[in-house]
């Protein structure tokens, strides 16, 4: 086992994290993208940092949230795009401690975490909207991308480098073990060694040898031999790989899809269109049924409380973990075909069916013919019995599949009804 794929075994075992955006833009309520979107220059987003206050700001209720959810894992925003620092740098003004929040953010986020037994991650955007040797006219995102006030101006990126550099030593020295180092993001040429990259990469190596880093740095992960900074997993952002995500070698490589609950990253007050429970259950069996992990993100509001809507998603997902964690938790792909009523998760010689979709009849299990030790319903241990029901003995394919009668036309749990298999070895 070489040093990625031993670093990225609990990360396999865990499979369901917290995504947390939030910052300035939480107060105008329109999204994270906020300040490019609408070209604002740093004076006009100014207003937001002086009156940054987030007075219900408790980072234990979020942890317990997170830990009834069933999430082992989160991933806070220490700087995003605009700049903003929610923690104490010394590299930095434009940071919580010097707005009327007063505090650094941070280290109570990941007190709290750790007080709950979740693993912290830090988000840490590589680009800069606010500092002034980041690069601006002509830059495919920045706010003042089209300004042509910028267009004479020299920047020295070196000093943005030693910067960026400095702000993540300082995030791996201050505040202890940290689990993930999110990166995000490379585009055009700003990507790999234009960060400095390898340069960086052994710098955190040297500071927290176990920590893990997201792909996007630039590199491919998904080479033989990838480049010292192209990660431990792979990110893919609002998609479900469709088969999950192998090397060029047709080898498995640990991915994370990380998905919004609406439709922003950051907290945006009109934004009404939640997944429902059901949804994010089916997504997190289907990024494991492939191999991968789901990061689901909230956007605290501008006082620091997680949307109610969201809370309560959270506590139906969390109720479903409870009673069928063991299909989670620890769980892969299946080497079987994607069945059609739903989907199969499975952990050593325990076959997890996800089943989504009653249909009509017993339910059918091809290829399992002969190969099931015990069957039970997960969510309450009840006992099932796996028998060829008289109006299956006509079946084309009987001689190589199972089958288990559900009673009743609806199905124990619409959202999924998992059907926990024991495998004769």
């Amino acid at each position: 086992m070489n040093a990625r794929e031993e670093r990225v075994k609990w990360f396999m075992e865990d499979r369901f994290g917290l995504f947390i955006h939030w910052g300035l833009y939480s107060i105008p309520a329109r999204g994270e993208w906020l300040r490019t979107n609408d070209r604002l220059t740093i004076e006009e987003y100014q207003p937001f940092f002086e009156e940054f206050n987030p007075i219900y700001y408790n980072p234990r209720e979020w942890a317990k949230a997170a830990k009834a959810a069933g999430q082992k894992y989160a991933v806070l925003t220490a700087k995003h795009h605009d700049g903003f620092c929610l923690f104490d740098s010394q590299l930095t003004e434009y940071k919580a401690t010097n707005t009327p929040a007063g505090r650094d953010l941070i280290k109570e986020y990941i007190e709290a975490f750790r007080a709950e037994g979740i693993k912290v991650g830090l988000y840490y955007s590589i680009i800069d909207w606010h500092h002034p040797h980041f690069p601006k006219y002509g830059d495919r995102y920045h706010p003042m991308r089209d300004n042509v006030e910028y267009k004479e101006e020299e920047v020295d990126f070196s000093r943005y480098l030693a910067y960026f550099h400095g702000q993540v030593k300082e995030l791996l020295t201050n505040y202890g073990k940290i689990d993930i180092l999110w990166f995000d993001f490379s585009y055009d040429d700003m990507t790999g060694e234009k960060w400095e990259a390898t340069k960086l990469m052994e710098m955190i190596r040297e500071l927290q040898p176990e920590i893990l880093i997201d792909n996007r740095l630039g590199g491919n992960i998904k080479l033989a031999q990838p480049e010292v900074y192209a990660g431990d997993f792979y990110s893919p952002e609002q998609i479900i790989p469709v088969g999950g995500i192998v090397n060029k070698d047709n080898k498995p490589i640990q991915w994370e899809a990380c998905i919004t609950l609406n439709d922003h990253w950051g907290y945006h007050a009109k934004d009404l269109n939640y997944k429902s429970p059901k949804q994010v259950i089916r997504t997190l069996v289907e990024c494991v049924s492939k191999g991968g992990n789901l990061l689901l993100n909230v956007g605290p509001n501008a006082k620091g409380e997680i949307p109610e809507q969201s809370l309560d998603i959270l506590q139906v997902v969390g109720k479903w973990i409870r009673q069928n964690g063991e299909s989670i938790y620890g769980c892969t792909s299946a080497n079987l075909p994607k069945p059609e009523w739903g989907r199969y998760t499975q952990k050593e010689n325990y076959l997890y069916a996800h089943v989504f979709d009653r249909g009509i009849g017993p339910i059918y299990f091809q290829g399992l013919k002969g190969r099931i030790k015990k069957a039970r319903l997960l969510a309450d241990g009840s006992e099932l019995k796996v028998e060829v029901p008289w109006m299956a003995e006509q079946y084309s394919d009987i001689e190589n599949g199972a089958f288990i009668h559900l009673s009743g036309a609806q199905l124990p749990d619409e959202m999924d009804t998992v059907i926990e298999l024991e495998l004769i070895d």
